[in-house]
């Protein structure tokens, strides 16, 4: 019985090693399709959006079509993400403190998952500010092309 299982994890071994190899030969491939590969993905795949105020929709529409249409201005970097940062802050709103709040867990339990969501919210909004503001434009383009993919009326 244990020769059996010897021989049946040689058997696998070298297949999940090719396996693992696989992906890191694709990926040098991967960067010039991701693009299309996202889009497709939104179509394909399941999803979860999140509902939030009139005023970022229109904020969004503002900025995306700013860049979209004024690519020679400055400080387009820094209002994507400047609004990716409320972005974070809507979904992170809608996904987990909203359930909290309607669980009705007691004002301690909320301004604890709260204090937690805002420190989450400042260190992603850090990070991806730091990302965002080094790109060049047509980088940006294909961050607004995401957002805008995301976005259903």
């Amino acid at each position: 019985m244990a020769t059996a299982t010897k021989s049946s994890t040689k058997s696998t071994a070298p297949a999940a090693a090719s396996a693992a190899r696989a992906p890191a030969k694709r990926s040098v491939a991967a960067p010039a399709k991701a693009p299309r590969a996202a889009k497709a993905s939104v179509v394909s795949e399941p999803s979860l959006r999140f509902y939030h105020s009139q005023a970022l929709r229109e904020r969004t529409d503002a900025v995306l079509t700013a860049l979209e249409t004024h690519p020679g201005k400055k400080n387009h970097g820094e209002a994507i993400a400047d609004l990716v940062a409320e972005l974070i802050d809507a979904g992170m709103d809608y996904y987990f403190l909203k359930p909290v709040k309607e669980a009705d867990l007691g004002f301690v339990s909320e301004q604890s998952a709260r204090l937690g969501m805002s420190g989450a919210v400042k260190l992603i909004s850090s990070v991806s500010s730091k990302f965002i503001t080094r790109m060049d434009h047509a980088q940006l383009l294909v961050v607004a092309t995401h957002i805008r993919s995301l976005s259903v009326d």
